[in-house]
């Protein structure tokens, strides 16, 4: 039987990354991940990679490209005749993009020796993992430590099972081979907007089934809005309020039926994406078997540093409590290396920040305005508007907005907010302040470059004081 230091149950974001990390501290690794391609084929990289954060993102440049070309660089001067879509062409970019990170990791798993292996892992007594291949025999290791990172699927309703024709998950909505005519989408959330802005820029009528009376709940309420005005005015058909019911589907179409304040609708549609979340992947673990403790929704019981029930077991990312992001799993996962390794591995939760690839973009860390006011916290709050910032009139995108949140009276940042272009990459500012415990001061006394749209978080961090300069 083959021993390891540290045996990853899972290959995705959390356990690629702490399996890496292990690697980098001495430890012999050895990582169990089953996944396989559409062509059946293995890959690392999980979720994320082959069916989540990378191909979304990619759908999504590739269709803000086309629709930018037809309505919005004409503004720039630039007149195209003859444009036309390949959808086949773009699913094939997709895919490029994907095995090129995939193998990359592939790559990096030789560079640090990481025993890489393949099936699909089972928790056994005396600290050992059961591997079972898709072909072959099954085989067992031994593991001084091991990591769960097993992550999440798509939650399944049962008045809308998937066909994985007509009524689609995430994984499928990335894969159609044409544009739909008018796509349903059940869930206002960061899938729902991120894929259904995708097909509506390809051309297909979207409609948004939200089930709250609000777009993006967790978001602050000013962004939230802004951006349900701002989506709606693209052409997003966003319906709040609206209870799904049930859907039935044939060869030729999907209805939909839901509930509002006026009744029972029908909605009728070409296909339906299920987007009302997820749900963690823990069975076939054995966890019942090794006494391994879960919570009432199957999560992973874990402590502050990521640790189980089972001495040397731990777990990481969507299958703990917690954000199901990826970013957050990998720094679990490094958290999680180092202190195995007798380090003090650590992640401060209070600074993992959220975005989503709409466009504007939609990014957020720490605590939302609606927070604040429920805790009875004293603070104040600094807006600023793209409208206001010269490089994003000059790209052409003066859209939405950035917010910054103190502390009332040591104007410590709570939290920042951004509706805008780039917002994924401007919110990295305020997380590296909030993680020092930095102040809107710090933020208003910081040079920033000019033309940028960071200038945005510059004017805002000085608008909590009252000190806005083009406003």
């Amino acid at each position: 039987m083959d021993s390891y230091d540290v045996v990853v149950i899972g290959g995705g974001p959390g356990g690629y990354v702490a399996a890496i990390r292990c690697a980098q501290l001495g430890m012999s690794v050895a990582c169990v991940d089953d996944w396989r391609t559409g062509e059946g084929k293995p890959a690392l990289g999980g979720t994320c990679l082959n069916v989540g954060c990378i191909p979304s993102k990619a759908m999504l440049d590739s269709s803000h490209h086309y629709h930018r070309l037809q309505h919005e660089f004409a503004a720039h001067g630039i007149h195209v005749k003859g444009v036309s879509l390949k959808v086949a062409d773009m699913q094939a970019r997709k895919e490029k993009v994907v095995r090129t990170l995939t193998g990359g990791i592939e790559a990096l798993f030789m560079k640090h020796k990481i025993t890489w292996l393949q099936g699909r892992g089972r928790l056994l007594e005396g600290s050992q993992v059961e591997i079972a291949p898709h072909d072959g025999e099954t085989t067992t290791v031994q593991s001084k430590s091991t990591i769960i990172a097993t992550g999440s699927t798509p939650a399944a309703l049962e008045s809308a099972p998937y066909d994985f024709d007509r009524i689609v998950d995430s994984s499928g909505a990335l894969a159609f081979s044409e544009v739909p005519r008018h796509l349903g989408v059940i869930g206002g959330g960061v899938v729902g907007l991120e894929l259904g802005s995708v097909w509506h820029r390809l051309g297909a009528q979207v409609t948004v089934l939200n089930r709250s009376a609000s777009l993006l709940s967790k978001a602050d309420e000013e962004i939230g809005q802004e951006a349900q005005r701002q989506l709606i005015k693209q052409g997003l058909d966003i319906r709040v309020g609206a209870k799904f019911k049930g859907a039935k589907a044939n060869k030729r179409q999907v209805s939909v039926e839901y509930e509002t304040s006026e009744g029972t609708q029908t909605l009728k549609v070409d296909r339906l994406l299920v987007a009302t979340g997820r749900r963690p992947n823990t069975e076939g673990l054995n966890a019942t078997g090794v006494g391994l403790s879960l919570d009432e929704k199957g999560y992973i019981v874990v402590d502050e540093h990521c640790r189980t029930s089972l001495p040397g077991v731990y777990a990481i990312g969507d299958v703990v409590r917690g954000a199901m992001l990826a970013h957050k799993a990998s720094e679990e996962g490094v958290m999680v290396a180092e202190r195995i390794a007798g380090q003090a591995g650590h992640v401060n939760y209070a600074t993992i920040p959220w975005v989503i690839y709409t466009w504007p973009e939609i990014a957020w860390v720490g605590k939302t305005t609606q927070e604040l006011k429920a805790a009875n916290r004293d603070f104040r709050a600094g807006v600023f508007p793209f409208s206001g910032n010269g490089r994003a009139h000059a790209m052409g995108d003066a859209v939405g907005l950035v917010k910054v949140l103190s502390d009332g009276k040591t104007d410590r940042v709570l939290g920042a907010h951004i509706l805008g272009p780039s917002a994924s990459e401007m919110i990295a500012e305020a997380v590296t302040v909030m993680e020092f415990g930095g102040s809107a001061e710090d933020i208003a006394r910081t040079v920033h470059a000019h033309p940028t749209l960071s200038e945005a978080m510059h004017e805002a961090a000085l608008a909590v004081d009252g000190r806005a300069l083009h406003r």
